[in-house]
């Protein structure tokens, strides 16, 4: 019978290279402090029998273990004294081919139940370990349990192989570095999910490298329920499954709002090549050129009144244009509201005049409206420029109450512009992971976002006590977690992203410029943390004159390369 409520712990621990024996005797010591307070599931870090920073094959030889093996056999001595369940963190030899792996192991009372081998190598592993090739949930008397390991959360699949696998806990252990944490990818991954994420990160310096602590308990929400900042020692919280398998964002069904029709390409892998040389293959849809620019986002709520709205959209134009801007982003419904009697054709005087605004002001602008076409009410995001009506996209993944009134788009659509290749998606589409993917694969350099997102979409961080190297920041921050700044980190994309600002009505606001690289520090983006107003700052979309390489992330996509495309057929099954 599976319990419905549990108490759970992470175990933060500095292990050191070469003194196996003391790490587990010390990761025992700690595991048996957690099961001794209650804890039913104790998850411990990456590598944390071992350490992590080994040269090659030849040095982390004598530490590696089968699974089962004598480590896994001391720690499920504990697992059945306390009728408990354990993750550990291990290098592993597969006795078969004697190739080694970076492995999770899940162990319950009654011996291994099963294993994760990290599947996305950080830089580190491809110098002694293979990648794994499974992704896998395990049903137990508490739960459906899952594992990651460190990098392997970077990328928005995993964690969504294991959410779609059922999976109510993903234990994510770790070796992170290089930022605050709680890391932000982290929260993402639970929020996005609507499950719990148990993570499990060391803390300490190895070998000229400062792992971040921050190990916590990260709730269905994304919010961190618990966290020991830094040290060895043991952080609990509780599992309610109730919470986790009701599978809700922001208070949507999204599992049952996925369009896996629609994410095909999310088994294509459109950047193992030179992107300069993909994209204008056969002389077809060649990257612009791109270049150095400013773009602006406004933040404000629009009203049922489409001639004021249309006001409001000319006072922001004239204050992006004497900024420089060449982008200007407006929420979603800017120019209808949100009452679908107020639906206008594109054919319309509305978009006319938006059209003439553009022009005045030499701007391309992305505005949200309830568009009219015949019986059907879409909501659309229309781009228009000094050229007239460049094209549209129809909303893909309504609200439950959109859906009420709205027909949703089939289509992803891309655009390209002096100033790059750009993507758009509205408001809802930024809560599935799978919408953001899609367009970077087509190669978007920016995500225009009109959006009406009410809830919370961002949390704070009292600051760290591990130490950093300049200019990773450690101290109090009370954006620490942004969902707009993740999804333009994790797809390498700026985004540009203009949400209504409304307190009352839970609108959350924080419209603004998100820059392609989340570990880039200070960070480049600018944005609104609260009232109405524009924000502008200035993109790099270009490649340096010359080189016949991308020499820019944005055109090089970093994280989209290193996808493991062969893992992911569940993510665009349609059953």
């Amino acid at each position: 019978m599976t319990e419905t409520s549990y108490k759970v712990a992470a175990v933060q621990f500095e292990p050191t290279l070469y003194e196996k024996e003391r790490n587990i005797t010390r990761l025992l010591a700690l595991v048996e402090t957690a099961a001794q307070g209650g804890a039913k599931l104790i998850v411990t870090p990456e590598m944390g029998t071992t350490g992590y920073c080994w040269y090659d094959r030849a040095e982390v030889a004598p530490f590696v273990e089968p699974v089962p093996g004598p480590t896994t056999e001391r720690f499920a001595v504990l697992a059945h004294a306390y009728d408990c369940y354990i993750v550990i963190g291990m290098p592993e030899v597969d006795p078969e081919t004697n190739l080694y792996h970076n492995t999770a192991v899940l162990i319950g009372p009654d011996g291994v139940i099963g294993r994760h081998r990290k599947s996305h190598s950080y830089i580190a592993e491809p110098k002694w370990a293979v990648a794994g090739d499974e992704h896998a949930v395990f049903e137990t008397p508490i739960g459906r349990i899952a594992m990651l390991v460190c990098m392997d959360i970077h990328f928005i699949e995993t964690a969504r192989l294991d959410a779609l696998g059922g999976a109510d806990v993903i234990c994510h252990i770790s070796n992170w570095l290089a930022e605050r944490c709680p890391a932000p990818y982290w929260i993402t991954r639970a929020f996005e999910n609507g499950c719990y994420v148990i993570e499990a990160n060391r803390w300490g310096l190895e070998r000229t490298v400062e792992f971040s602590g921050g190990s916590c308990i990260l709730g269905p929400d994304g919010s961190m329920e618990a966290v020991l900042d830094c040290g060895d020692g043991v952080v609990y919280g509780t599992v309610d499954l109730a919470r986790a398998r009701a599978r809700k964002v922001l208070g949507e069904p999204v599992f049952a709002q996925r369009r896996p029709a629609l994410y095909a390409e999310l088994m294509t892998n459109t950047f193992l090549w030179n992107p300069l040389d993909f994209f204008r293959l056969y002389g077809y849809r060649a990257l612009p050129q791109g270049g150095v620019f400013e773009v602006a986002a406004a933040q404000f709520t629009p009203g049922d009144d489409t001639a004021a709205n249309l006001d409001r959209a000319t006072r922001y134009a004239a204050e992006a244009s004497a900024k420089g801007a060449v982008l200007l982003v407006l929420p979603e419904y800017a120019l209808t509201g949100t009452a679908p009697a107020n639906a206008v054709g594109l054919d319309g005087p509305e978009v006319a005049r938006l059209v003439n605004i553009a022009i005045r002001h030499r701007l391309h602008i992305v505005a949200g409206l309830i568009e009219a076409e015949g019986e059907a009410r879409y909501s659309t995001a229309v781009l228009v420029g000094p050229e007239g009506i460049v094209g549209r996209y129809r909303k893909i993944h309504l609200t439950t109450a959109e859906a009420g009134w709205a027909t949703a788009g089939d289509e992803w659509t891309v655009f390209d512009l002096p100033f790059g290749r750009l993507g758009l998606l509205i408001g809802h589409d930024l809560a599935f992971p799978e919408a953001g993917r899609v367009l970077a694969l087509r190669g978007v350099d920016v995500i225009a976002a009109p959006a009406a997102i009410a809830g919370r979409i961002s949390f704070g961080h009292p600051g760290s006590k591990v130490a950093q190297n300049p200019p990773i920041p450690t101290g109090a921050d009370p954006h620490h977690w942004l969902l707009f700044r993740v999804r333009a980190g994790e797809n390498n994309v700026w985004l540009v992203a203009a949400n209504h600002i409304d307190e009352a009505k839970g609108f959350a606001g924080k419209s603004g410029i998100f820059g392609p690289d989340s570990f880039a520090f200070p960070r480049r983006e600018a944005f609104i943390p609260e009232g109405e107003g524009l924000v502008t700052a200035t993109i790099d979309t270009g490649t340096l004159p010359g080189s016949p390489y991308p020499t820019n992330v944005v055109r090089r996509k970093d994280l989209v390369a290193m996808r493991q495309v062969h893992h992911y057929l569940p993510l665009v099954r349609q059953d």
